[in-house]
């Protein structure tokens, strides 16, 4: 298995919201045209936002899993928030099969 990226909040790095939600949008569409894709995003914390009915982010990861990126979000997570009926892309998992996918993989990138 190859590379997994977990996100596990909204936003990416540290700073002002609308610059923390700008970079996280950067970072997901530049996967869409980078040549080599990550196998699994896994969601989890805060991340599982991001799979949801209008984030701002759904288009791009609904493109990311047509081409194949497998997308897993924290059951635990979204039900801590109350929006595990919200999701929109990607797959509702649990901790066996996340810790699965992160042993076997490749190597892993938190952002």
């Amino acid at each position: 298995m190859g590379k997994v990226i977990i996100v596990n909040n909204e936003k990416m790095g540290q700073g002002e919201n609308e610059l923390t939600t700008l970079l996280m949008g950067n970072f997901l569409r530049a996967l869409i045209s980078y040549k080599k894709k990550p196998d699994y995003i896994i969601f989890y914390g805060a991340g599982v936002k991001l799979v949801i009915e209008n984030s701002p982010y759904l288009e791009t990861l609904v493109s990311l899993e047509n081409m194949g990126v497998e997308l897993l979000s924290c059951s635990t997570c979204l039900n801590f928030y109350g929006i595990a009926d919200k999701v929109r892309v990607g797959k509702k998992s649990n901790m066996a099969e996340i810790v699965e996918v992160l042993i076997t993989s490749e190597g892993t990138i938190t952002i």
